[in-house]
């Protein structure tokens, strides 16, 4: 199985168009230790010809273009995504679907309640079925196992998590009532035919021991890297929520990921989906070195795993 980590950021990338904080502010200067990073990507695939995106960033189209493997073959209107596999409504998690939009079949995964979200609430995504068959839209549920594409010795097995406990900021309370909670926000494990195995969990609100369970046995895992402390934004945004209130587990304290995941076997741990205010970013801080003392890697733009 590859996979290919097109982009790496939180919603907003890094730097955020509108963010002059020390990190952000730091980059636009040229004195930043460390990185510039798009919207967190993923493509997976088992034989280099069909590719799964998991989620679709608003960056998605730049991704495209800076990833020939990704790129139109020789026929005029082609291309080897094949699906799509949305974890969350979230904005950063499904925007990228518009762009995905010039008739060019798709199959896109997704649980009942975030079909929902997108389909039936906002019009935008009826630029997604102005043909026959456009998308085609598959559901999922937490614990069922589902494989794409399909195909001897091509096919991923997917088995979603539930994590839910909240869906996006833009989903009206009364309409949230209507759907399922459990269904808001998933995690992915994926297993290669051909053996291997990877956890995709870029948005966790919380760590319990069935999810414990989950991640030890795992080959590779992508894990959310959002924030570091839970009160993050609210120390550079008067008003802002909390790392935990917004759903990401921060990194660090006795209650973070760092801490609550340095017991599992997983050989290969790594953040992604982190936020532009996040001092791990910065090669040269103690947030960085504490990360990586502790056995964990960094995601970055253009990083790629064959498990």
């Amino acid at each position: 199985m590859r996979i290919e980590i097109l982009g790496t950021a939180a919603g907003g990338g890094f730097p955020q168009w509108n963010c002059a904080c020390r990190n952000c502010a730091a980059v636009r200067r040229g004195s930043f230790a460390g990185k510039s990073r798009t919207q967190l990507q993923i493509a997976v695939s088992q034989d280099d010809h069909a590719w799964v995106l998991l989620g679709a960033s608003p960056d998605l189209h730049a991704q495209i273009e800076n990833n020939r493997f990704l790129h139109p073959r020789d026929v005029m209107r082609d291309s080897p995504i094949a699906g799509v596999v949305l974890t969350s409504a979230d904005v950063d998690q499904t925007l990228g679907l518009l762009l995905l939009r010039e008739f060019q079949p798709i199959h896109i995964f997704a649980t009942e309640s975030v079909r929902r979200v997108l389909v039936e609430d906002n019009s935008m995504f009826s630029m997604l079925k102005r043909m026959p068959r456009q998308a085609t839209w598959q559901t999922i549920c937490p614990g069922v196992c589902f494989q794409f594409p399909p195909g001897e010795g091509s096919a991923i097995a997917y088995f979603p998590v539930s994590l839910g406990n909240r869906f996006p900021s833009y989903v009206a309370a009364n309409r949230a009532a209507m759907l399922n909670v459990m269904e808001s926000t998933m995690g992915l494990i994926l297993e290669s035919e051909l053996g291997g195995s990877l956890g995709y969990f870029p948005a966790v609100g919380r760590v319990d021991e069935q999810s414990l369970r989950h991640l030890d046995t795992l080959d590779a895992l992508l894990f959310d890297g959002t924030f570091w402390r839970d009160t993050e934004l609210i120390d550079v945004q008067m008003g802002a929520q909390t790392a935990r209130e917004m759903g990401h587990i921060p990194v660090s304290s006795d209650s973070g990921s760092l801490a609550l995941l340095s017991n599992i076997r997983c050989p290969r741990k790594i953040f992604v989906h982190i936020n532009n205010t996040n001092p791990m970013l910065d090669e040269s801080g103690p947030e960085y070195r504490q990360v990586r003392d502790a056995g964990w890697e960094i995601a970055e733009d253009g990083c790629h795993l064959e498990l």
